[in-house]
């Protein structure tokens, strides 16, 4: 079923609400290079979080990889050890976002030994493009030890995000968050298509078939920036796989609204169903361009 989720950034910031009587630091303090700004018309943050609530967090995709009985594998991470060839702010938002999706992937399964590399490389690029301030080393080095925590590692708070992407806009740098939600989507895709292709599962298939509607959203937000190279090869990329996306299916049938309680208050939920008609063969080759394309986006 095609959910509108809240979206989990998997401990790539913690903000002031993780902090323990830190000193909060200015925003008026960071000045930020030319070369993080965006020249573009920036993208609303209703537009934005319209795309967010539409997207699977890296934390369910991990999940549901995991709920089907799929072993950890490190062949389905992007090494860290790239991290300080990563030159610019294009490069370094986009990994932020695959290395959010990596450490959500390591932290369903357990893997504290790893995560304090993907929390390092984190910081590195979160201090790089200038939103390091939203960052605590210290408390998620912490929790990733603590595998009492990990409920508090794995998740942030969606006022969390909100205040991350509020400030980006407001200085100018919505091409920044759109790439840094692109790396965790393609991220997140690249689990589920290797897992798909090593374990083939009906279940997983047509998550990944849901998928279309995401990327369509993300184009849309990524062609406002088109006039810049990077972000114009970055789409021809996302391209190759719309094209094999474009031959899925998928039907909504709508359901019957239902009234549930939920933390104590009323909520309505609309029980919209989705069937995704996705062949093998399809499937296939979305499963090949899609490693093709997040390959090539990690050797940059």
């Amino acid at each position: 079923m095609i959910k509108k989720l809240v979206y989990v950034l998997a401990v790539v910031l913690i903000f002031g609400s993780c902090r323990s009587g830190e000193k909060q630091t200015s925003e008026t303090e960071f000045e930020v290079p030319d070369s993080v700004l965006n020249t573009e018309v920036p993208i609303s943050e209703d537009v934005m979080q319209n795309i967010i609530q539409n997207i699977s967090s890296p934390i369910e995709m991990a999940a549901l990889i995991k709920e089907l009985g799929v072993p950890y594998s490190n062949k389905y991470l992007s090494s860290t050890d790239r991290v300080n060839k990563l030159s610019n702010s294009f490069k370094q938002s986009l990994n932020l976002g695959i290395y959010g999706a990596d450490l959500g992937y390591l932290n369903m399964y357990n893997k504290t030994s790893a995560v304090i590399d993907y929390i390092s490389a984190i910081k590195t690029l979160a201090d790089e493009i200038k939103v390091g301030q939203f960052f605590d080393f210290t408390t998620l080095k912490r929790l990733a030890t603590n595998n009492q925590n990990l409920d508090s590692l794995m998740y942030i708070s969606v006022h969390s995000f909100n205040q991350m992407d509020k400030y980006l806009h407001s200085n100018n740098r919505s091409n920044l968050s759109a790439l840094m939600i692109t790396g965790i989507w393609l991220e997140g895709l690249y689990f589920a298509t290797q897992v798909a292709k090593d374990a083939p599962n009906k279940q997983l298939a047509e998550r990944i078939g849901e998928q279309k509607i995401v990327l369509n959203e993300l184009i849309l937000i990524l062609e406002t920036y088109k006039k810049d190279k990077q972000f114009s090869k970055l789409l021809d990329d996302l391209y190759l796989i719309k094209e094999h996306f474009n031959d899925v299916n998928i039907k909504i049938i709508k359901g019957e609204p239902q009234m549930i309680e939920e933390n104590g208050m009323l909520t309505i939920v609309q029980n919209d169903k989705s069937i995704v008609e996705i062949t093998p063969e399809l499937l296939n080759k979305i499963i090949n361009t899609t490693e093709e394309v997040r390959n090539r986006i990690i050797s940059l």
